[in-house]
Order: structure tokens, then C-alpha cells, then sequence
């Protein structure tokens, strides 16, 4: 994925200038004239990998907006580079004091810029890779995984899942199979509401919930999905830890006896189902709202038959969003579609995760989906 860089300054040869040379050696630009105009794209498109400011520019100069960043908590750990015509020792020491990683003199020649830019942002990459492997391996040691490292194997249906996060960088997807007994299997898929480490942090604290909620139903025989996400639903909007933060979720029970299946979401997108000799795939919509949005969610339950080789599709919103001229888009309809195409070029299933997900190089999200699929050779 091309990383993206704002170049802001009152120049616009000098803007020009600098996105030619970046965009042909693969980064992606976003260019402001001036720190109002810069802090409206930071508004409105994805957080950049590299903020490139000049100092000298009217009303709000380099420093200023770089301060404004400071104070901000989605921005201040951009990597932020000062540009300047100004060789004097304090303003670079201005600039330093003030985080900036570096600063660049507008008279160095363009493979030079290129060549530090390049080389700060693989010392960028580096840190954070080496960080985030740390992180991973403090959350493996303690068993944090929101994720299963494999499906259950069940008599009457087998189940394929897969989860790509975005930029490889945790998020707050989360997927689960809780198997009762030989009869009863719980498939369980959520998206907490937020960002990469904001989301995958309480990710924990919702499967903990989830976990916890359809154990002790259970043990009371208790097997009502809605009955389940109500008691859910109140334990988490009491929390004050997850105040204000929310999170779909979708739950299917399978009966590996008697083959039925029920379904219940809260706040999520459609389950879709595949059924042989239909032009489009059908869509089970439940009426759940997010999980602590309000203490008290009104739930329901549908019941879904399939057929042999029929699916069903639990899947997140990042499997359907994705970017397009810089402007974030949502497609259903092409998701299925696709789903469709795949099923009737008699894709097998352990394959349609890796086709719907190769080069996914607009991904803007982390993207997750579960497969159930009825067995041709049931054990009955």
C-alpha cells in the first residue's frame, strides 16, 4: 500500500514540485496551501504517514500548525518534517524542540529529498515493527487473541473464517466459536467501534462479555440468542470502562443434530446465504442495535435453513469498504455479487476467502468473514 504524505506550503510551484516528485516514486499526496487548508484534510481523509509543512507561510506558520498537532492525540505521533529556505540554527532548534523528526532545506535537490524522505520513513516503519512485535508477544504470553486459532469440526456443517487487519496493525475485529457440547456450536462475530490499538485493546473486554454472557445462559439452559444479547447488552452499557464505546455483533447457533440454525445480530450487516439456482444472495437482517448504545436493546431471532452445499456469510463492514479516489465508498451489492460469481464458478470454499481477499489493496479497514456451509455427507 502507497504511503501517503501532506505536503502543506503557500507555494504552490514549490507544492507542485515536491507531489511530482513523490507520486512517481510511489507515495500518495495530499497538498494544502495553508495550515486551515491542511487541518481540513486531516478532517476529512485518513490520518498520513508523513506531514511535509514549510515554516514561512501567512496567518499560521510551521510551527504553529505543528503545535496545533501536539495537542491533538490522532495526530501528534505523525512523523512531521519542516521545510525550509531559512538556514539558521535557531529555527531548526525551534523546529527540533517541537518533535519534528527532521527538516529539509527547499534548495536540496530532489533525489537527496527523496533518498531522506525514503530513509525516514523505513526508520519509521522499523520502529513501529519492532514495537508492535513486542506488543504481540506480551498479548500472545498472556493469551489475548481475539481471533481463534482454529475453527471447531462439526458433524453437519464445517465453518471457514479468515480476518485481515488493516495495515497489518491490530483492530477491533473479533471472531470466536464456542462449542457447548456435541450438539450445540456458538459462531460469534464483532467489530468494536474506533481505530487499530483503540479497538483491538477493548476487543478483549468485549469477547470477555460475550464468553461470559453465553455460559452462564447456558448453564441456566438458557439457548435464546435474544435473551442472550439483552443480558449482554446491560452488563455492557453498566460498564463505565466501555462507556462510549460500542461494538456490532453477530451471533449464530448451530444445532449439529438437527441441523437448524438461528441468528441474531446487534447493530451488524447483513447474514448472507448462498442457495443454488438463485440470481442473488439472500440477506438475513436483524434488528438489534449496537451493544451499549442503550440499557435496553430489543433483539430478534430468525431462523435459517440451508441446504447441502448452501452458505452462509457472517461478514464485518471493512469487507465491503474500500477507497476510491481518495473518497471511502461501501458496496454490499459488489460484495455479493462477487460471493455469487465465485460460488457459481464452483469456487471451493476453503478458496473464496483467499479470492476475495488477494491484492486487497484498497482495504480501509480491518476486514473479517465466517463460512458456514452444509455438508454434502451428513452424519445422520
Amino acid at each position: 500500500m502507497n504511503k501517503t504524505v501532506l505536503l502543506v506550503d503557500d507555494d504552490l510551484f514549490q507544492l507542485k514540485l515536491y507531489e511530482k516528485l513523490l507520486s512517481n516514486n510511489g507515495y500518495l499526496c495530499r497538498i494544502a496551501l495553508s495550515v486551515d487548508e491542511a487541518e481540513v484534510i486531516l478532517k476529512n481523509f485518513d490520518i498520513p504517514d508523513l506531514i511535509i509543512s514549510d515554516y514561512e507561510m501567512p496567518d499560521k506558520n510551521g510551527f504553529e500548525f505543528r503545535k496545533r498537532l501536539l495537542k491533538n492525540d490522532l495526530l501528534k505521533n505523525v512523523p512531521f518534517l519542516f521545510l525550509t529556505s531559512v538556514n539558521d540554527e535557531h529555527f531548526i532548534q525551534q523546529g527540533l524542540d517541537l518533535k519534528a523528526i527532521d527538516y529539509m532545506a527547499k534548495d536540496v535537490p530532489p533525489m537527496r529529498i527523496l533518498s531522506k524522505i525514503n530513509n525516514l520513513m523505513l526508520a519509521v516503519r522499523e520502529h513501529y515493527e519492532r514495537s508492535l512485535s513486542e506488543v504481540k508477544g506480551i498479548a500472545e504470553k498472556l493469551n489475548l487473541r481475539n481471533t481463534p486459532k482454529e475453527a471447531p469440526i462439526l458433524n453437519n456443517f464445517s465453518i471457514h473464517y479468515y480476518n485481515q487487519s488493516y495495515q497489518e496493525q491490530p483492530g477491533g475485529d473479533f471472531i470466536d466459536f464456542i462449542k457447548i457440547n456435541d450438539r450445540y456450536t456458538f459462531v460469534i462475530l464483532g467489530d468494536v467501534m474506533g481505530k487499530k490499538w483503540g479497538a483491538w485493546f477493548f476487543s478483549f473486554s468485549y469477547l470477555s462479555y460475550v464468553r461470559s454472557a453465553i455460559r452462564l445462559c447456558v448453564f441456566d439452559g438458557e439457548f435464546s440468542l435474544p435473551t442472550i444479547l439483552q443480558k449482554l447488552n446491560r452488563v455492557v452499557h453498566a460498564d463505565e470502562f466501555l462507556s462510549d464505546i460500542f461494538s456490532t455483533l453477530s451471533i449464530v447457533l448451530l444445532d449439529d443434530e438437527s441441523c437448524k440454525i438461528t441468528y441474531s445480530g446487534a447493530g451488524d450487516l447483513p447474514l448472507l446465504k448462498y442457495e443454488k439456482d438463485k440470481e442473488d444472495l439472500i440477506s438475513y437482517q436483524s434488528e438489534g442495535i449496537l451493544l451499549g448504545f442503550s440499557e435496553e436493546g430489543t433483539y430478534n431471532e430468525i431462523a435459517v435453513t440451508i441446504e447441502k452445499e448452501e452458505e452462509l456469510y457472517l461478514i464485518t463492514d471493512g469487507i465491503i469498504d474500500f477507497e476510491l479516489d481518495g473518497v471511502k465508498r461501501s458496496d454490499m451489492n459488489l460484495l455479493k455479487q462477487k460471493l455469487h460469481q465465485l460460488k457459481e464458478q464452483h469456487e471451493p470454499t476453503e478458496n473464496i476467502v483467499n479470492q476475495l481477499f488477494n491484492k486487497h489493496t484498497s482495504q480501509v479497514d480491518d476486514c473479517s468473514i465466517i463460512i458456514i456451509k452444509r455438508k454434502v455427507n451428513e452424519a445422520k
